[in-house]
């Protein structure tokens, strides 16, 4: 057996005495690369380090500089394409005609940092429209926030740490990012590009810690400036109760995302987009589709439709060019799914495509119609691949069923009616209504947010280097003014 590369620390000058953590392939479990683990005299290192470069504004990298290597990041992220995508869908687990989809997106994020940098300004404050402020001038201009920490998640390895590292950067902020274990190796090699390109190692350390005792002195030190959090909610919310006062905070959670399809729906858009929404990557994305109100004269046979075309998709290794639904990220989680199946065929749903385990990695596609509001499958995210199709009576039936958890993310709503559009749009609680489309569309420009337990501050790359930045005022006093 060929030997597995090593990944070593990258905190420049740090040492770590914990031991190297495996990178195993979610499909088969295959090794395919070591890494080195930060223990807690490395991460303070780190922090020394990040804090000590942001508080010395002789080193700053000037907007040009930063520009320049950004463009000579995507140069060489577009030369690698093909290595990146593989590596990608191979340590998470997403086909490989979505992880090339993924770097596209990661190499456009990178773009759109350089675009916003460009074009971001301050403004004029009014003056000199009453006594108190005649002879003033006042402006702004924004500055970096201090040092970002960023911790992600597995299921977008390459385009989730280009939209937490990239805006950082652009903006000024040394950063200190920590993927999650199970998939490190994009990152990693998103770093090692942004270093080829000029970045100076300190300006961006990676951190996949010991244990969570350590990550979580990372996240509330009292030098961190931002916490950027992608992942559940139960870790996001509490991490964010232990920040340091002063410490800015953007939480990325999940849902269990709503579409409401309404009698008149075109099924030649509803059918391909919600297979697409519900199935892509397992389902194992924050927005997937998961919960469908469906009017209850067309219900049933939507749901068979639906079961017939999940039942043609094709699963199995992440890397083979025509598979369409891959492994999740590790068998319990294929267990728990199978078990919140289980429970709701058990409670009465009916069973029309999957509910079952095909290896020890992947789960069929499932289509579930009506299980009961009480079950997981109604009342969490599945973070799997299966759907479920609820008969409504009414569109405001399907909307108040929707409205009903304490998550709001991104939902959507099928219907070829303007008028049943706009008031689905106006009472769904949801940051972003996507009509006759699914609910897991996304571009990285737009604003991308959690409400109530599904998050908070807003992501999408222009708003997120907002949030790493503050707006400073001057005001000058003159006679001549």
């Amino acid at each position: 057996m060929a030997q597995v590369p090593h990944f070593p620390l990258m905190i420049p000058g740090a040492t770590s005495q914990a031991p190297n953590k495996d990178v195993r392939a979610p499909f088969d479990n295959a090794p395919i690369a070591t890494v080195a683990a930060a223990d807690l005299g490395a991460v303070q290192k780190a922090l020394e380090t990040a804090h000590a470069l942001f508080r010395d504004r002789d080193r700053w990298l000037t907007p040009a500089k930063r520009i320049e290597i950004l463009s000579k990041a995507t140069k060489i992220m577009q030369g690698r394409f093909e290595e990146l995508a593989v590596e990608a869908a191979r340590e998470g687990g997403k086909p490989l005609l979505d992880s090339r989809v993924e770097v596209a997106r990661a190499i456009d994020s990178v773009h759109i940092c350089i675009e916003t940098l460009r074009t971001e300004q301050g403004r004029v404050v009014p003056m000199n429209v009453n006594a108190a402020s005649l002879n003033r001038f006042a402006m702004t201009r924004m500055e970096p926030i201090g040092v970002v920490v960023a911790v992600s998640a597995f299921n977008h390895p390459l385009n989730l740490i280009a939209h937490q590292v990239a805006p950082a950067l652009a903006v000024g902020c040394p950063v200190i990012v920590k993927p999650t274990e199970d998939t490190p190796l994009s990152c990693l090699r998103f770093v090692q590009i942004l270093r080829e390109a000029g970045l100076p190692d300190e300006w961006c350390q990676v951190t996949v810690t010991e244990n969570r005792q350590v990550a979580t002195r990372l996240v509330t030190d009292p030098r961190v400036g931002f916490f950027s959090f992608i992942g559940s909610p139960g870790v996001g919310w509490a991490l964010k109760a232990q920040l340091a006062p002063g410490t800015r905070a953007a939480l990325e959670h999940g849902g269990a995302a709503p579409v409401i399809l309404a009698a008149d729906a075109d099924m030649k858009l509803a059918l391909p987009g919600i297979l697409k929404g519900g199935f892509y990557h397992a389902g194992q994305v924050c927005v997937s589709v998961q919960r469908i109100y469906a009017d209850e004269k067309i219900a049933r046979q939507f749901a068979k439709d639906l079961a017939a075309g999940a039942d043609t998709l094709k699963v199995g290794d992440p890397t083979d060019a025509a598979t369409e639904v891959g492994p999740l990220i590790r068998p319990r989680e294929v267990d728990r799914v199978h078990e919140w199946v289980e429970e709701a065929k058990a409670a009465g749903a009916e069973i029309l495509s999957g509910g079952r385990k095909i290896s020890d990695s992947c789960y069929a596609p499932t289509v579930v119609y009506n299980p009961p509001d009480s079950v997981k499958l109604s009342t969490l995210e599945v973070f799997g691949p299966v759907v479920c199709v609820y008969p409504v009576k009414s569109l405001d039936d399907g909307i108040a069923r929707a409205n009903g958890l304490p998550f709001a993310f991104q939902a959507a709503v099928f219907t070829t009616s303007l008028e049943t559009a706009l008031r689905a749009y106006a009472r769904l609680d949801a940051t972003a209504v996507m009509v006759n489309d699914h609910s897991a569309f996304r571009v990285d420009w737009m604003p991308f947010a959690g409400a109530k337990q599904s998050g908070l501050g807003v992501g999408g790359i222009p708003y997120t280097m907002h949030e790493m930045q503050t707006e400073k005022m001057m005001v000058l006093r003159s006679p001549q003014l």
